[in-house]
């Protein structure tokens, strides 16, 4: 009996199983996360349900069927990593923008900071209208839907190449997401709210409503004033300089700071 019970010590848990278990389940939450409504979940159904046959074929020993499903299994992890490959770039992307990893992203945050300010001051100069939304902590794949999908380093020639008159893509909003633009022709919610400045036009209005709604920094070319805004936080700030939009898009301002000018007064 003594041993039988010595036996059985190891289902005692204790707290390192504990912390295990949670982790173990909180990875699996974001993995379910990032594959719900994706064709991984339909994947991921398939081979569970491959896994339930497999444990009937050892309960009835049905030989041919295990044999089998053993090779399958055996190469699956090779099949997963082909199989999965685009949910597990999302996964890795968004675990790259989690809060824990930002520390580490100081150097490259800097680096698409000074890109994004050179394409805008080139698309100043050239009183080229714009709209760059700079994702946050609030994902935007809900506006990257209503665009097309670019998935490309940011850099100052894609930016002003994406808004060069007539290009197929120069009619909407670009989506940056960490170092990368995800989306360009994007159509962003309109500010709900009533503007008393009448000169604002269809794209302050779609970046006031945007900043409304999310946590995104939102920069605004005008095509007529060649002029630079900033909405945040459901504010505006005009005539924005490229040293304080600098700042603002590296992270050396709080958001509550950069948002200085007055919210729009609602009817």
């Amino acid at each position: 009996m003594t041993r039988v019970w010595e036996e059985l010590q190891f289902m005692k848990p204790g707290w390192t199983d504990l912390v295990e278990i949670l982790i173990v389940a909180f990875l699996l939450y974001r993995i379910l996360l990032v594959i719900q409504r994706t064709r991984a979940m339909q994947i991921l159904l398939g081979l569970v349900l491959l896994a339930f046959l497999y444990g009937v074929s050892r309960l009835l020993d049905l030989i041919l069927i295990r044999t089998l499903l053993e090779k399958f299994f055996q190469y699956g992890a090779i099949a997963a990593l082909v199989v999965f490959q685009p949910e597990l770039r999302a996964a890795l992307a968004r675990l790259g923008r989690s809060r824990m990893m930002r520390v580490f992203q100081h150097l490259e945050g800097s680096r698409v900071a000074d890109e994004i300010v050179e394409a805008v001051q080139r698309l100043s100069r050239a009183r080229i209208g714009a709209i760059i939304a700079v994702e946050q902590d609030v994902g935007l794949d809900e506006y990257s839907e209503t665009g097309s999908t670019v998935d490309a380093r940011v850099s100052a020639e894609m930016i002003t190449t994406i808004f060069t008159p007539y290009s197929p893509l120069h009619d909407g909003a670009i989506l940056i997401s960490g170092d990368v633009i995800r989306t360009a022709g994007a159509i962003l919610p309109l500010t709900q709210s009533s503007v008393s400045d009448r000169s604002l036009g269809t794209r302050h209005r779609a970046a006031l409503g945007l900043s409304e709604e999310t946590d995104a920094v939102v920069i605004v070319v005008s095509e007529e004033t060649a002029q630079v805004s900033l909405a945040l936080g459901g504010r505006l700030e005009r005539d924005v300089d490229a040293d304080r939009l600098r700042k603002v898009l590296a992270g050396a301002l709080p958001l509550a700071d950069a948002a200085l000018a007055p919210a729009p007064a609602k009817p």
